[in-house]
């Protein structure tokens, strides 16, 4: 619009004439002004407008020819000037054309023309009053005598022209010609129409009457450029009245200007903002006094606030109270110095909820090199803080029984030793196994074997103490750490009460109760280790000294049972070289019948003669090789010796009943041995019968079913079986009565104090009268005197084997007892 002051006189003017107007159509009359926002607003009229309606321009035209439009002289318009009917009498309009009253249009028109006539010559004398001001006001303007309108214009790169009244180019720059790919020659006379298609010279003419009728300059919108020389470019047009000093218009002057690297800002711009717009994470922007003027993205999402609520405040209504002056010390610090910060923070929501967020602030500077904006972009780790704690929950704890694990009990060791030092203190570390828990996986499976851990766990927690650790390390075993312990006494109190969660039976389903006992080893900080891995080691240590000692027990560590452990490598690396370099040898025991003395049998027994450990104990040795796994290998080598030795005897015409062979338990486990055992008997030679299997009593109640159905094959090829150190592990007689056995053999540890023991005695009586009753022959071992010879010949035993008759022997000493 054209924005030029008019003074009151010309407004008073207007209303005497709107007046005498609405008087002589008795209808209301509005005049209607542009304002600087391009709406059209009532400035005068001749009455309230409450319940009138305002004509369609298009009515007032079809009488008044296009009259009641009020322009500037430039053609510019300035506003309407309307007629407004009471809308419950419009059957009365006086512009229309009815037969009642025919006359009133004609007496109208000439009355509504010459009241638009006088306002528009009074804003031609508002022009010129206005522009004879301007031109006093800025004095007289320099001739460029030299300088042609032409020679300005070719001197600008945007495209510039001149059109007209009729829309005919007057003028157009060197600019228009190579964008136009047209000389001077064919642009200048021309209209639109001629140059151009038929819908691009329509919109070129329809914004040339845009920038007329508003009167003042107008962009009238953007297009790619039509230069073939150049990929891509866009052009924004700009249009204005051409107008003279009286007012009277000329013409428009057109400018084109390249905006192709504004365009592609804006492009970023509008990139950035949708991105900001859909991003996951939370944008603010504030001013460098930290004044909030924008927010993006999850903003709302996450704080629950919404954008008015927080424009204009300062981030500290998000403080959650958590962090110190320090903390935003150190915030400031990396913005004023890197211009950058980026970490954990905790705000608080709308609701209140405290809640984390992973922060980065960033620094916005300007020209001049001083902060301009703050952009802070930040995301809700909640779900994130809550994984990180499950999975450091995961990373120290047992997964089945959701105690400490191997990694947090070391670290709450260390934390005890810490305060155990500063105070002068003792703790100690008791380490529990479960006494061959392996069966129980192997009679009930893996998930019963689980379900029994579980209640344990509950039962060991029960019974520590308020401030104790328990932990579960691995299978079977459990630590408990004791982070304060007075004495002896106190830690012995201590044992008794954890083994009181091995008093009641546990119960699988419907199936019959199963006791448990545990060995534990018991190591105290600081005279048996001063670091988390020696305390555990050396609680290792005395756990095995229980079990050693006859397991359901617990032992203290001594210096000795580390020294034990070091001779335990010693012997595990050594074996592992004894089968290959041929150190292991076989010597025989005879068994004799307690009533002929005549032999029965030989039982094999293995030695190992290591050149550097000198002659080793079965004792030390059998247990190594069962852990390892080795018992296998060297199980095989016994059996195929003491077949061989059995065929020569033969071949020799030597009678010597049965030679027997112990089996270990994990050998009688193994799906291949009573095949391994026929491939023996086989490849030597030996006649089944003159084979004894020795088998302990604790591994054949391992696996019941199988153990029956490889015994019974073993059987059936004519191997005779016997129940090896019987009385020592924990038989089922409905189990026992089932297995194809042969023999009860009485463990050593029985015959030792006969007959002075009395409960030795008793059981001694009672394994020969079982034997008898199921049709077994009983056998003792580890004779050594007549008065053991004497009990247990008198109460019925068949056979014995020991140091009164024979020691050991190599084969070829053994000629006394071969017939």
């Amino acid at each position: 619009m054209i924005d030029i002051p008019i003074s009151s006189k010309y407004w008073q003017n207007w209303q005497n004439s709107v007046d005498l107007l609405s008087s002589f159509s008795q209808c209301a009359v509005v005049v209607r002004v542009v304002n600087a926002s391009g709406q059209y607003c009532p400035k005068l009229s001749s009455a309230s407008l409450n319940n009138h309606q305002v004509l369609e321009e298009s009515c007032i035209a079809d009488l008044a020819n296009n009259s009641h439009i009020l322009k500037w002289p430039s053609r510019a318009v300035f506003g309407y000037l309307s007629l407004c009917l009471d809308s419950e009498k419009t059957e009365v309009n006086p512009l229309n054309h009815s037969e009642d009253r025919d006359i009133v249009p004609v007496k109208l028109e000439p009355l509504l023309a010459l009241c638009i006539k006088n306002i528009e010559l009074e804003l031609s004398e508002i022009y010129r009053e206005h522009q004879h001001k301007n031109k006093l006001e800025r004095g007289p303007i320099a001739s460029l005598e030299d300088v042609s309108l032409q020679l300005f214009i070719d001197s600008l790169k945007e495209h510039i022209w001149i059109k007209d009244t009729s829309g005919r180019y007057m003028v157009c720059n060197q600019s228009v010609e190579r964008a136009w790919g047209k000389t001077r020659e064919e642009i200048i006379n021309k209209t639109d129409e001629e140059l151009f298609v038929a819908d691009l010279a329509n919109q070129f003419i329809q914004a040339d009457h845009d920038a007329v009728d508003t009167g003042i300059q107008i962009t009238t919108g953007e297009c790619k450029g039509q230069n073939e020389d150049v990929d891509k470019y866009w052009l924004e047009t700009s249009k204005v009245p051409l107008v003279a000093e009286d007012g009277e218009l000329l013409g428009v002057v057109g400018v084109s200007r390249n905006i192709s690297q504004h365009k592609a800002v804006q492009e970023e711009l509008e990139i950035t903002g949708r991105i900001f717009e859909n991003s996951v994470e939370g944008v603010l922007i504030t001013d460098r006094k930290g004044e909030i003027l924008e927010t993006y993205g999850a903003f709302s999402e996450i704080t629950g606030y919404s954008k008015d609520e927080v424009v204009g405040k300062n981030p500290r209504m998000f403080s959650s109270g958590r962090h110190d002056k320090a903390f935003f010390t150190e915030l400031w610090s990396g913005l004023i110095h890197k211009g950058k910060w980026h970490g954990e923070i905790w705000n608080r929501r709308k609701n209140g909820a405290v809640f984390p967020q992973m922060l980065t602030v960033s620094s916005v500077f300007g020209e001049d090199g001083e902060v301009r904006y703050f952009v802070a972009v930040f995301a809700d780790i909640t779900l994130q803080k809550r994984s990180e704690a499950e999975l450091a929950h995961q990373a120290y704890h047992d997964p089945l029984t959701q105690l400490p694990n191997r990694m947090a009990l070391i670290t709450l060791i260390e934390q005890d030793i810490r305060h155990a030092e500063v105070q002068q203190g003792h703790l100690a570390t008791v380490f529990i196994d479960v006494d061959l828990f392996k069966h129980i996986n192997d009679s009930f499976g893996h998930l019963a074997g689980d379900k029994i851990l579980v209640e344990l766990a509950g039962r060991l927690t029960s019974h520590k103490g308020s401030e104790d650790t328990l932990a579960r390390i691995g299978g079977d075993e459990f630590v408990v750490l004791l982070p304060q312990v007075e004495g002896n006494e106190e830690l012995t109190l201590a044992l008794s009460k954890l083994r009181k969660a091995f008093e009641q039976p546990f119960f699988i389903d419907d199936k019959e109760p199963i006791r448990l006992t545990a060995s534990m080893g018991v190591s105290v900080f600081p005279q048996d280790g001063k670091d988390s891995y020696t305390l555990l080691r050396n609680a290792d240590s005395a756990k095995h000294r229980a079990k050693l000692d006859g397991r359901n027990s617990y032992a203290f560590y001594t210096e000795s049972l580390t020294q034990e452990s070091r001779e335990h490598l010693k012997l595990q690396s050594a074996l592992h070289a004894a089968l290959d370099k041929q150190n292991f040898h076989l010597v025989y025991q005879p068994k004799l019948d307690f009533v002929t003395m005549e032999t029965t049998g030989f039982e094999a027994l293995l030695r190992w003669c290591d050149p550097v450990l000198g002659n080793v104990s079965p004792a030390k040795f059998i247990p190594i090789a069962e852990k390892t796994g080795l018992i296998n290998d060297i199980g095989l080598w016994v059996l195929k010796q003491a077949c061989q030795q059995g065929v020569k005897w033969i071949s020799q015409g030597k009678k010597f009943g049965r030679i027997a062979v112990n089996v270990a338990g994990q050998q009688l486990q193994r799906t291949s041995f009573v095949d391994e055992v026929k491939l023996v008997l086989e490849e030597t030679g030996l006649p089944a019968s003159a084979l004894e299997l020795e088998v302990t009593e604790s591994f054949m109640m391992s696996d019941p079913e199988v153990v029956i159905r490889d015994l019974q094959r073993l059987g059936e090829m004519g191997i005779e079986l016997s129940i090896d150190d019987f009385g020592t592990g924990y038989s089922s007689l409905s189990y026992l009565k089932k297995l194809p056995i042969h023999k009860l053999k009485i463990d050593q540890s029985f015959v030792r104090d006969l007959p002075m023991d009395h409960n030795n005695s008793a059981i001694a009586k009672a394994v020969i009268a079982l034997g008898q009753a199921l049709n077994l022959k009983v056998i003792a071992e580890g004779v050594e005197n007549e008065a053991q010879a004497a009990f247990l010949r008198d109460n019925g035993c068949d056979e014995a084997q020991g140091y009164l008759y024979s020691k050991p022997m190599l084969p070829e000493a053994l000629n006394d007892f071969l017939d």
